[in-house]
């Protein structure tokens, strides 16, 4: 099973993918823009505090991202999140459970 920041790694990653297939034309790998901002979120990810007891982001009491990067990220996972039950089911779910559990 994978931990819990390699999940929300994957879950970022899923994510960024589809919001730039959808709104820049992307295909097979990430626009400069949606890259910039997924290595920027990996890094985020990788040194956060919470380590393995992490909260999604949603339910985060600590917000480490800047607040221009925070902006595009909310409105991506905003796009995002009603697809992912379509898009990617399990990963989708996953995720919720995730946000429900704290």
């Amino acid at each position: 099973m994978s931990t819990r920041l390699e999940r929300e790694k994957s879950t970022v990653q899923i994510m960024l993918k589809l919001y730039c297939k959808d709104h820049h034309n992307s295909v097979g790998r990430l626009c400069p823009e949606c890259q910039e901002l997924s290595d920027y979120a990996m890094n985020r990810l990788t040194h956060c505090k919470f380590g393995e007891s992490k909260p999604t982001c949603g339910k985060c009491t600590v917000h480490c991202y800047k607040p221009d990067m925070r902006k595009r990220i909310q409105e991506i996972m905003r796009y995002v999140g009603p697809r992912m039950i379509f898009a990617h089911p399990i990963i989708g779910l996953r995720h919720l459970w995730d946000g429900f559990k704290g």
